[in-house]
Formats: C-alpha cells, structure tokens, sequence
C-alpha cells in the first residue's frame, strides 16, 4: 500500500508503509545500541575479572555471578529513566521524542568504548540506557498507533524484529571478529546507526492518533508518567505480566554468553553462528506470534508464550551445551511470539492520551522484574555454582503469572478507541 492511508482523520498506515519501516528502524538503531554490553559481557568479565582454572563461577567467568548480576542489574535500573521521556512524548509528540533518545543513548554507548574499569562500563552504559529503551518502547507505541487492528499486531512484530536484529546482529558481529575488534570496538560501531538516523529522520511521522489527541483541548497531555484513575487497574495487571516476563528475560538474555562461552567453554565462531540460528527462531516466532495474536487471541497467545519463556529458559541453563542450544533457540522463538500479543494488547488498552506514558510504566515494570531475576539468579548460582539452579528456581513460578491475563479484555479485532469511546 505504501504511503496509502487507510482511514482520514486518523490517518492509519499499512504496517508496510515507510514510515512504519523508519520506526523499524529506529528499534534497530536502539537494540544495537543496548546489546553490545550483553554480547560482549564474557570479553568484559575476562578483561576486567581474573580468570584461573578453577570450579566457582568467579574462576571461570572471571568476575562472579553476584558482581555480574548487579552490574546488569544496575544497566536494568537505569532504564527507569524512561519513564519521565515517555512521559514527555504524551505531551510533545512521539517523533521528537524519538530523534532525541535514539540519539542519546548511542552517543553514551560509543562514549562505554573508553571505559577504563568494570564499573567504569556499567555507569556509563546505565547513562545510556533510558533514552534507547524509550526509543523502543516509542517505537512500539508509534507504530500501534499508526495502524488499524488488521495491521495492528503485524507493525508491533516489525517493531520487535528490528530491535531483535539490532541485539543479534552485536552478538553476530562480536563472536565473529572478538579478536579483532575486541568488546571496545564493537562499542564504536554504534556511531553507523548513530550516522543513520540522519537518513531515517525523513521517513518519520507524528501519529494521526497522536495529532488528533492533543488538538482536543479537553484531554490535556499527562506529564512525567502521570495516568488517570481510570486507567490504573489495567495498568496494574499489565505492569505485573511485564515483571513477570522480565524476571526470565532479563536473566535469561543477559546471562547467556558468558554462560556459553565463560562456562560451557563455547568458542566465538559457535556462539555466533547460535545466534544466526535464532534470528530464524525469532522471525518463525514473530509470524507465528502475529498470526495467533489475530487469530487466537492476544491473552491466549500471550499466556502460552509466557509459559515456554518460563520453560525454555530452565532448560537452557540445566547445564549441557545441547540444552543451552536448544533451550536459547526456543526461547527466543517464545519470546518472538510474545511480541505482537503482548506489544499489541498493551497499546489497545490504553487511550492515545496516556499511552506513551503507559509504556513507560511498562519499561519500569520490566526493570524491575529483570533487575529482581537478575540478583536472584546470579545469587542463586554463586551459592550452588551452578547456573541450573539459579534458573529454575528464578523462571519456573512465572508460570503462575500467566493467570493475570484473564482479568483483561480480549482486544483482538478491536480499535482502541472502542474500548475508551469517550476518549481522544
């Protein structure tokens, strides 16, 4: 359909349209910035640690479990720090916004490349980390808001799947060429998404929804994260699934490649073919996901994905290569097919007036969640020296939060203005 609109006032686009691409785009723009600290974090542990021969965790990965999962945990934390800029998209617009933190967050992630210490990386990554997650989650809002419910779950896959292949392609980019570049030269490539926004800006566009929102004088924009009364309960249950789900990515993502290659002693050339087998697992889960979130349901869809996520992840830290194969492969193919239910259920329950700001609560529920999986896992697995238990005592009672869907309205086939008529 290309630039066609789909409706007027609206002004609704085909989750094919370029500007949906460019909000694609930006996502990519901001899971490269975000993933180079996870891909690398083995070379950061080894450079930063001491590794010896020996059987802690400390001595293989060369920092511990505990000084790892609290340095990731603080890169979680800082995320919090998206909440006021999604805040202020409600108020001044989705596309600024973007620009801005996009921007933002690669700077600091180039700047993480002179970092002269452990801690060093962490607080400069944790600078970063709140413009490029409100990148992604603006990424997200934009193009639910810029597409009808047949292109809805479609335009939130494309949104997952440009953020996934930013993260990816950093693993990719460092198992293959960690010799050469090392983890500070895969920090200086941020500046070629950085050099990109530049083109992509053109492509950008204010959501109809958006526009019509704010000329509405009686829906004044909330600021800093603020949500009215009526929207609170929603939010809550939504905020809980979102914790829910960081508790086992959060751990799950960050944990794996010094796991695999600290640990399971796995080379660069594996882990980076690993992960360009689960690019195809993550597109299998994106359409699987976008075909079951109009066809299923967004709550079915989403309890199912949640509970493999759970699954997945026990199986990939039980402690073989062949489980952490497997186990990561169908992890990111559940979590792929989490994405539009989820991405799409969220922004269809909300009014365009709160919405960004409801994403933003939705990041802060998801540091948290990641940020408690992570001090619990890494915890967990010093105590034991074994990753096993940390993951199956951290993933498992997930299960029970898929329970949390059944308090919400099934939204599948439904505009969002249908269920709040007497909003913008």
């Amino acid at each position: 359909m290309g630039d066609e609109l789909l409706t007027g006032d609206l002004g609704l686009r085909s989750w094919r349209d370029p500007s949906i691409v460019a909000l694609a785009l930006m996502a990519f723009a901001s899971g490269f910035g975000q993933g180079g600290a996870i891909a690398a974090l083995g070379d950061v542990a080894k450079h930063f640690g001491h590794v010896v021969h020996g059987t802690t965790l400390a001595d293989q990965a060369g920092l511990s479990g505990t000084v790892l999962g609290v340095g990731l945990a603080v890169l979680r934390l800082a995320s919090l720090g998206s909440l006021p800029l999604a805040g202020l998209a409600d108020r001044l617009g989705r596309r600024s916004l973007l620009l801005v933190t996009c921007s933002v967050g690669l700077v600091f992630t180039i700047l993480a490349a002179a970092s002269p210490g452990y801690w060093w990386l962490v607080v400069i990554f944790a600078l970063g980390r709140p413009p490029l997650s409100a990148t992604n989650a603006l990424a997200q809002v934009s193009a639910a808001e810029s597409t009808d419910f047949r292109n809805r779950a479609k335009a939130v896959a494309l949104i997952a799947a440009g953020y996934g292949v930013g993260t990816g392609l950093t693993a990719v980019i460092h198992g293959l060429a960690k010799s050469t570049l090392g983890f500070r030269g895969l920090f200086l490539l941020a500046v070629v998404p950085l050099g990109s926004i530049v083109f992509i800006r053109g492509r950008l566009v204010e959501t109809g929804r958006f526009a019509v929102a704010a000329a509405a004088a009686r829906h004044p924009m909330p600021v800093f994260g603020a949500v009215g009364r009526a929207y609170r309960w929603r939010l809550l249950i939504v905020a809980s699934l979102a914790f829910a789900v960081g508790v086992v990515s959060g751990p799950a993502n960050s944990f794996v490649f010094v796991y695999a290659q600290n640990v399971l002693k796995m080379s660069g050339d594996e882990t980076a073919a690993m992960v360009s087998v689960a690019a195809i697992f993550g597109l299998v889960g994106l359409l699987l996901g976008r075909v079951l979130a109009d066809r299923l349901g967004r709550r079915p869809t989403g309890a199912l994905a949640m509970t493999a996520m759970a699954l997945t992840g026990t199986l990939a830290y039980s402690g073989s290569r062949h489980a952490l194969l497997v186990g990561y492969e169908l992890g990111v193919l559940a979590a792929a097919t989490l994405a539009p239910a989820a991405g799409a259920l969220a922004n269809e329950l909300f009014p365009t007036g709160v919405r960004a700001s409801v994403a933003g609560w939705v990041v802060v529920a998801s540091v948290a969640g990641a940020t408690a999986g992570l001090v619990a896992f890494g915890a967990i697995a010093d105590v034991g020296d074994r990753f096993a238990i940390g993951g199956a005592v951290t993933f498992l009672p997930v299960v029970l939060a898929t329970g949390l869907f059944a308090l919400l309205p099934e939204t599948k086939g439904r505009e969002p203005e249908d269920l709040w008529p007497d909003t913008a």
